[in-house]
């Protein structure tokens, strides 16, 4: 073990040059976080790519120039060969996370991990222990704490303007085409197949915003409650089908419309048309019809789908010091947003992330007064999640080149305790009770 350390700080201390990394899992999410290296050369380079998928695998390697001796079709065959790189970023699904990353681990190389870390307690564990085991750095791309809008709150948090916190009440809207796509018709619609509930897919990172803004004060009791309500069969509007583009009487006002979401608008391409990636990059737009009338899961009416996740679900959480916190999921919501109110012993901090900024409220007792209010404007970057994702990539980079870590960064250790919080509110919902952390 001493070993192992003396030569990472030596690593650490000769590394003036780009980053190297290795995508695992050429998928949407490292599609999005590999484009830092696009952008910024000189500090990210990508020089390998591990996907099953051989279109995907080639797709990337053109596009990063990889050759052709650094792109392999499993973990298995990417850890047995020397480690070439310094890191490696892995988007796969949520129930490869930890069965990956281990392996990935042990041949040497730091982790940028996709949300969530695991998808059971026992896994979070063993990946934990091993990281620690083997010196290696594992950041998880909790991205919001990246996103300016949370990282001025922690700031302004960490600076005692509204004292100690009492209360944290957060809330996730979530638009009804994602809803659609990722959650009724898509690849987290089912917990036994992505063995991530909705909750823990959609929600850890808001969790995550919790338990950080609480500074490492451990969560004591959870409780919670949650259904599948809106997208069953009994709720199917009269005249809907079973597919939008064959037996839907509806589908021209219908919102959930697959013409509309995936063709008109031009939403959620990556996800709508994998099933006829094979036809090229850019389907013509009968073939995507044709595939939405035939086999494509997201041409499927959104009432009549395999989907047991819930579509809306409330958490209460209580913190060891007496804080309380609540997290409210909502599905198929008009506007997707993320909205927050922290109350604390001087103050108290407001806002929506997507509105672009936030305001802080302290008490006026002057004549006529009741409070004074601060609005404090928040730069929102196009790129998802509020600007938090390339940010999230220029940290990691940060952090292996030996630079101090930033109030955002997140550590394998640090980022536990949402995620335990999660469990605990499923827990509370399928066995209605309140769960004790302790237990």
């Amino acid at each position: 073990m001493v070993e192992t350390v003396e030569r990472n700080v030596a690593e650490m201390k000769k590394k003036t040059g780009p980053v190297t990394a290795v995508i695992v899992g050429a998928g949407n999410r490292t599609n999005v976080y590999s484009t830092y290296a696009e952008q910024h050369p000189n500090e990210l380079q990508i020089v390998g790519i591990v996907e099953p998928d051989a279109i995907r695998r080639k797709k990337a390697a053109e596009r990063f120039h990889v050759a052709d001796e650094n792109c392999f079709e499993s973990i298995e065959a990417f850890t047995h060969k020397e480690r070439f790189a310094d890191a490696v970023i892995n988007g796969t699904m949520d129930e490869l996370h930890v069965q990956t990353t281990i392996p990935i681990i042990k041949a040497g190389y730091d982790v940028l991990l996709e949300k969530p870390i695991g998808t059971e307690k026992s896994e979070i564990e063993a990946l934990s222990a091993t990281a620690a085991q083997y010196n290696r750095k594992v950041m998880i791309c909790h991205v919001l704490r990246y996103a300016p809008f949370y990282k001025e709150i922690k700031r302004r948090v960490l600076d005692n303007e509204i004292g100690e916190i009492i209360n944290i009440q957060t809330a996730e809207n979530v638009s009804y085409h994602h809803m659609a796509v990722s959650f009724v018709r898509g690849k987290w619609n089912r917990k036994d197949i992505c063995k991530s509930s909705m909750l823990l897919a959609k929600c850890c990172h808001d969790l995550d915003i919790i338990t950080w803004l609480m500074s490492g004060i451990k969560p004591k009791r959870v409780s919670s409650f949650g259904s599948l309500m809106h997208f069953r069969p009994e709720m199917a509007p009269e005249g809907a089908g079973k597919r939008c583009l064959v037996d839907c009487k509806i589908e021209h006002e219908c919102p959930y419309s697959a013409k509309k979401n995936y063709i008109e608008q031009g939403n959620w391409g990556w996800y709508a048309w994998r099933s006829i990636q094979h036809l090229g990059p850019e389907p013509t737009v009968q073939q995507k019809i044709e595939s939405l009338k035939t086999d494509n899961p997201y041409g499927r009416c959104v009432w009549h789908c395999d989907n047991d996740v819930v579509d809306h679900q409330s958490v209460a959480i209580e913190f060891a010091n007496g804080t309380t916190a609540t997290h409210n999921l909502m599905g198929g919501t008009a506007k997707p947003c993320r909205n927050i109110h922290i109350i604390g012993t001087k103050g108290e901090i407001q806002g929506t992330m997507e509105d672009g900024y936030f305001v802080i409220r302290h008490p006026n007792a002057r004549k006529g007064h009741h409070f004074k209010e601060e609005k404090v404007e928040i730069e929102v970057s196009e790129d998802m999640h509020g600007g938090g994702d390339l940010r999230l990539v220029a940290d990691f980079v940060s952090v292996l080149k030996g630079n101090k870590p930033s109030i955002s960064t997140t550590s394998l250790e640090d980022s536990i305790n949402g995620h335990l919080i999660v469990f605990a509110a499923d827990q509370s919902n399928e066995e209605n009770r309140v769960i004790n952390m302790n237990e």
